[in-house]
Parts: C-alpha cells; sequence; structure tokens
C-alpha cells in the first residue's frame, strides 16, 4: 500500500543516461569515494557471509538482502523504499485505481503501522477505522516492528475473506475490528448539491481522479438549481497520490499558469508544472477544505489555488509532505526503487516540507478546551511529516504551526454532521469568498537556494 506518493516514472532513456555518468573520467576525489565504496561493500559481504554461517537458523538470503536494500533506502527519509517485484506490481495496481484489500493509506511510525486515512467506501471506512489509529495486531499475531511492506502482505487476501485487525487509538483500550476483504475500486470523487453551492470531494489522486473529478463537475451543474454560489473542494484526509493528476486537478479550476515547481538536489533540477487553460468554474467563489490528514497531491492543488488567489483554503494545517517520489523500475524480477528525487512548491516559491498549508480561515472539525490543548500537543508531535523519522527538513526554515485553541470551533453542544462544510458554505453565501487576482510574487516564482 502506498504512502502518499507523487510518483514520476523514470523512462529507460533518463535511467541510462543517469547510470552512464560513470563512463566519464574519474577524479582523484571520486576514486578515493569509490575506494571507501568498495570496502564498505566488503564489509556487507563479510557480515552477509557470517550471518549465513553462523546464524541460529538458516536464513533466506534474498530476504536478507532485499531487507538491507530497503534498510539503506528508508534510513534516508520516510518515502524512499525498496520494492521487490511482487510489491512494484501491487503498487503499479493501486495506482490504477483498483487493487484487493480493505482500503487502508497506512504509514510505519516507530515500528508501528499507523493510519494516515481509510478511503471513502471502503471496509475500513465503513468499520469506524480512522486516521491516526495504530495497527498491532492482523487476525491475533502482533505485527508490531514488522516492516510497512509485510503488515499490508496480510492485510492484503482473497475477496471475501474475513480478516481481525487490533486498532490502538488514544483514549480507549485496544479494540478488535473485523472486516471482510473487498475488491477496493473505491470512488474517490464523490459530489453533491449543498442547495446553491456545489460540493465535490476528492479522497485520493490516482489515475482515475481526473475523469471522476470532470463527471463530479457535470454533476453538481446539473444538481444545483438556480445558478451555483459557489463550490466547496473537500480534500480532507486525502492522503495524495499522483502528480499528473494533482495537475490536472488545479487545471480544472485555473485558466493556464503554475500549479508547481520541483527541485531537486542539483541547481539546474528544476521543473515547472503549469495549468491547462480553460478552467471549468469561472468566476464561481471557491473554498477548500483540508486538515492534518491532507498530504502530498491534497496540498499541491490546496497550495496553488491559495497562492493563485482561486481558492480560500478553510481547516486546519495540512500534513506537511512536500517532496516527490520516482519510482525507478530497476528490471526483470528486480523490483523498484522508490526514491526521493526533489522537493517540490507552491506557485510563490514556498516549501511546505514539514510545515503544511496554513488555512487562510482556521475552523476546527470538534470542540477543544484548555485542557485538551497538551493532548492536541502530544497528537500533533507524532502526527505529520516533520515528526517521522529521518523526515527533510523544510530547506526555507519555515516550521509548523504550533498546537494550539482554534479561535473558530463548533459551539458547545454543537448537533451538526459537519462543522467546517457549514462554515465553507456560510462563507459562499456571505460572498466573502471572492475570486480575487494572483497574490504577489505568483507570475515569477522565486528560486530557493
Amino acid at each position: 500500500m502506498r504512502s502518499w506518493l507523487l510518483i514520476p516514472v523514470l523512462g529507460a532513456g533518463l535511467l541510462g543516461g543517469a547510470l552512464g555518468v560513470s563512463a566519464f573520467a574519474v577524479t582523484s576525489g571520486q576514486a578515493e569515494s569509490r575506494a571507501e565504496t568498495f570496502k564498505q561493500l566488503e564489509l556487507f559481504a563479510e557480515i552477509l557471509a557470517r550471518v549465513e554461517a553462523d546464524y541460529v537458523t538458516e536464513i533466506d538470503q534474498k530476504e536478507a538482502i532485499e531487507a538491507s536494500i530497503d534498510g539503506m533506502l528508508s534510513s534516508l527519509d520516510p518515502h524512499s523504499s525498496y520494492l521487490n517485484s511482487d510489491e512494484f506490481r501491487d503498487m503499479q495496481v493501486q495506482t490504477s485505481g483498483e487493487y484487493g484489500g480493505l482500503g487502508l493509506e497506512v504509514s510505519s511510525q516507530d515500528g508501528f503501522v499507523k493510519v494516515v486515512a481509510p478511503m471513502d467506501g471502503t471496509p475500513a471506512a465503513r468499520a469506524g477505522v480512522k486516521s491516526g489509529d495504530y495497527l498491532t495486531a492482523i487476525d491475533g499475531t502482533t505485527i508490531v516492528g514488522m516492516t510497512l511492506n509485510d503488515a499490508v502482505k496480510q492485510m492484503r487476501g482473497a475477496v471475501g475473506t474475513p480478516i481481525t485487525i487490533t486498532i490502538v487509538r488514544e483514549g480507549v483500550e485496544p479494540f478488535d475490528v473485523t472486516m471482510t476483504r473487498e475488491n477496493i475500486r473505491p470512488e474517490n470523487v464523490k459530489h453533491r448539491a449543498e442547495g446553491d453551492v456545489g460540493y465535490i470531494r476528492i479522497s485520493s489522486f490516482n489515475e482515475r481522479t481526473a475523469d471522476g473529478l470532470d463527471a463530479a463537475i457535470a454533476g453538481v451543474r446539473r444538481d444545483v438549481k438556480g445558478g451555483m454560489k459557489g463550490l466547496v473542494l473537500d480534500l480532507r484526509d486525502n492522503p495524495g497520490g499522483l502528480l499528473d493528476q494533482a495537475i490536472e486537478v488545479s487545471s480544472r479550476f485555473l485558466n493556464g499558469g503554475e500549479v508547481v515547481s520541483t527541485r531537486g538536489r542539483r541547481p539546474e533540477d528544476i521543473e515547472r508544472y503549469n495549468a491547462r487553460r480553460g478552467e471549468r468554474f469561472p468566476n464561481i467563489p471557491v473554498v477548500v477544505l483540508v486538515n492534518n490528514g491532507s498530504a502530498s497531491a491534497a496540498e499541491i492543488v490546496a497550495g496553488a489555488l491559495q497562492d493563485r488567489g482561486r481558492a480560500k483554503v478553510l481547516g486546519t494545517t495540512t500534513f506537511g509532505k512536500g517532496s516527490v517520489q520516482t519510482v525507478i523500475p530497476l528490471g526483470p524480477e528486480k523490483g523498484a526503487m522508490r526514491l526521493t528525487t526533489s522537493r517540490y512548491y507552491t506557485p510563490s516559491g514556498r516549501a511546505i516540507q514539514g510545515s503544511g498549508i496554513e488555512p487562510d480561515i482556521e475552523v476546527a472539525s470538534t470542540r477543544l478546551s484548555d485542557k485538551d490543548l497538551e493532548d492536541l500537543r502530544q497528537r500533533a508531535a507524532r502526527y505529520n511529516e516533520a515528526a517521522l523519522p529521518n523526515a527533510l527538513e523544510n530547506d526555507q526554515g519555515l516550521k509548523r504551526v504550533a498546537p494550539h485553541v482554534p479561535a473558530d470551533m463548533p459551539p458547545a453542544g454543537y448537533a451538526g454532521k459537519d462543522y467546517q462544510l457549514e462554515k465553507a458554505l456560510e462563507l459562499i453565501r456571505s460572498g466573502k469568498a471572492v475570486v480575487t487576482t494572483e497574490r504577489p510574487g505568483t507570475e515569477k516564482p522565486q528560486k530557493t537556494k
């Protein structure tokens, strides 16, 4: 199961060009570096041979080497990893928008499997699994300390078979949830009319998202009677997905111009991605809903529409995943490596890595008291990009806003269903979510040194 990926895939020519660098002349410094590398490889071979000869039981050499490769990559940052051939095929299936399982987006933290978000309309969502839950056992067998890939393999299985997962959730005793595996084809774009306002929810960014959004746009235009006053785009608990789909979604709300730029290790490694002309809702106010579970591609869309003055962003600070992973195929039966190759920046040049997208209008989904603030601090210290092991730093020095009690939150005794949505609708109907011009500086994005 993928964790908040943006995955432009390298072509064979580009990969071959990258590997071909070794054919050029090598400086003395490079020669020394290579000599040191060979020493370390000799050390690895020596340790592997000793383990094979003396470990208490026989080992699977292939599995041991794959685990070593994955350990090297995962030590770099939370999102780099090795995919063996089976896992690579699984990832390709998932990004196509269809796979078997429970419908959970998960990450690994401190040896635990942590829920990023349940996908709408899946067994996990119907069973009440929540963002921030920890999964500690599957069918009574602990998965604590297990690699994320191995845990995900156990959660997958034949359609129609039962599975029981043990959940640890803050404030309650651990409990079991039994679900039935399904063929997951999540409807990741939904729509409805909220009176005179259109509502569209995008729950993830896979290969079907842009097409689903086009259908949703047609649907709200049909369902909202008497003229649409505005549109709410709900990206809450959206863990992200494909970069090209984030650009396509942004294109539905922008008439050209920059959506996002990516910048790699070298100064020349800069790519700028622009929206296509032909926005679908010209002159219609848009409010984007976000929360702590909005990550990656969701943050690209929210940041682009915010920077370009096309939408008001309402909710709470987003997750803060501002890096791009490239999936590099390694050849038949060798799998692939998922490597963090660049950071991304909003049109005004903001790096959101670790800091997240701060909403224009901060609104909490639940009511918090002063005594809840310490619990909020503890959750915030564990559930955001900056808190993940080996997370990249924000190269602009931007910090995540400290946990606090928001000024706007549900009143005491609130009996409604969705306070943030209510505030978004109120903002549109009051005329305060007006379409604005682009913010200063967005026409010429800043360079980050």
